[in-house]
């Protein structure tokens, strides 16, 4: 945790490389000091059918999974760091927009909590 997950149109692909648009969200989400470095994953999915409005050609959606416990500052805090370094990237796609979602601690599972040796029940064991 966290997971940023990109949807984007397909024809972002000739503005830019899937490799800078993901780093470009992995910068900005370890910037924050909000996360662990090795905790940060980031996947993209590019779409090659979509519709947008009259005139609009491309989309870019990020959206946020992260665990609870952050204040709804930190949580701003991080869509605009997200935004502003997508603009930057790309400052002419249309529609840039990112989502933060809040996971439940209580409901998150993950492989390092299930391990027997884990006592602590930290999620971060052995990573």
């Amino acid at each position: 945790m966290p997971h940023f997950i990109i949807d984007c149109s397909d024809n972002l692909q000739t503005k830019k490389t899937p490799d800078q648009i993901m780093k470009v969200v992995y910068v900005a989400a370890e910037s924050t000091g909000l996360f662990a470095q090795n905790d940060i994953k980031v996947r993209l999915s590019f779409y090659k059918h979509f519709m947008l409005g009259q005139g609009k050609q491309h989309f870019l959606h990020v959206s946020s999974y992260i665990i609870e416990g952050r204040s709804k500052e930190q949580i701003a805090q991080l869509s605009r760091l997200i935004i502003e370094s997508l603009n930057q990237l790309l400052p002419d796609v249309d529609f840039l927009s990112v989502n933060v979602y809040e996971f439940d601690l209580t409901t998150y599972c993950n492989k390092s909590l299930i391990d027997p040796l884990n006592f602590e029940k930290d999620r971060h064991f052995l990573l």
